[in-house]
């Protein structure tokens, strides 16, 4: 997606993008960071804040994920902290009944000062403080979120997991220079596929983002991948090639935590 300040403009982008995924087959779909708010300015997110369990935006989480009988994963929404002056940046996960049934509010909050291009995100994001995940008909699925990429530790604290999910909104900046290899260095430490939905375009309120949306297998082999500006990314989880990968090189079992 490329997300703008209009709420209701975002939200329905994303259902035609939903409708079109479930079309094309998808059985669980993933949404961008800030998907349904690129705020013009943070007061404009606090406003937009919701409270868990009631909002329009999870309202319409909900209500698509029944309607096309999908999961969904909510790209991030600003929900309530604990300090009002900012808010979490969370992911919410809704089952193909459109009934909530995971959270995860971003950990590692980006911040990069380069001559202009200043972001500081510890100013107005509350950080969470659990990893994240839950079991669907995909088997186990860990989140995280844009910057997230960059802490491995995280995605060892998951555990085994079949897919991880990783909304973003990663910069043009960085993304061309570390977006790719990251995904695929997270997705061949850890054996399993992994699903990148990335804002990627320029933005009204003048960020510009790389995109790169795709999708990777355990063997970092990119499956699908859209460069940059609104559409959908779709491609086939196999179990058997996900087995295979981990029996063939078993380095989930050669670990030895215990020395670190």
């Amino acid at each position: 997606m490329v997300s703008g300040a209009d709420m209701s403009a975002n939200l329905a982008a994303a259902d035609e993008l939903i409708g079109e995924a479930a079309a094309r087959g998808a059985q669980m779909v993933a949404l961008p960071e800030h998907f349904s708010l690129m705020a013009a300015s943070e007061a404009d997110r606090l406003r937009a804040c919701e409270r868990e369990g009631s909002g329009p935006v999870q309202d319409f989480l909900g209500e698509a994920a029944a309607r096309h009988g999908i999961w969904i994963v909510g790209g991030t929404l600003p929900l309530a902290a604990d300090n009002p002056k900012k808010t979490r940046n969370a992911v919410l996960v809704f089952d193909d009944s459109g009934n909530q049934v995971a959270r995860y509010d971003k950990i590692h909050l980006f911040g990069f000062s380069r001559d202009e291009e200043q972001y500081d995100e510890d100013a107005s994001i509350e950080p969470g403080s659990r990893v994240a995940c839950f079991d669907s008909p995909a088997g186990k699925i860990g989140l995280a979120v844009c910057y997230d990429l960059r802490f491995p530790e995280l995605f060892r604290a998951m555990g085994k997991v079949d897919l991880i999910v990783l909304p973003a909104a990663f910069t043009r900046t960085t993304g061309l220079a570390h977006w790719e290899t990251l995904l695929r260095a997270r997705a061949i430490e850890n054996q399993c596929y992994l699903a990148a939905a990335a804002q990627g375009g320029a933005h009204p309120n003048g960020r510009s983002t790389w995109g790169h949306s795709m999708i990777v297998d355990p063997w970092g082999d990119i499956l699908a991948c859209r460069p940059e500006g609104a559409g959908v990314v779709v491609a086939d989880l196999d179990p058997v090639w996900l087995v295979t990968v981990r029996k063939c090189l078993p380095a989930l079992s050669h670990r030895r935590p215990e020395l670190f």
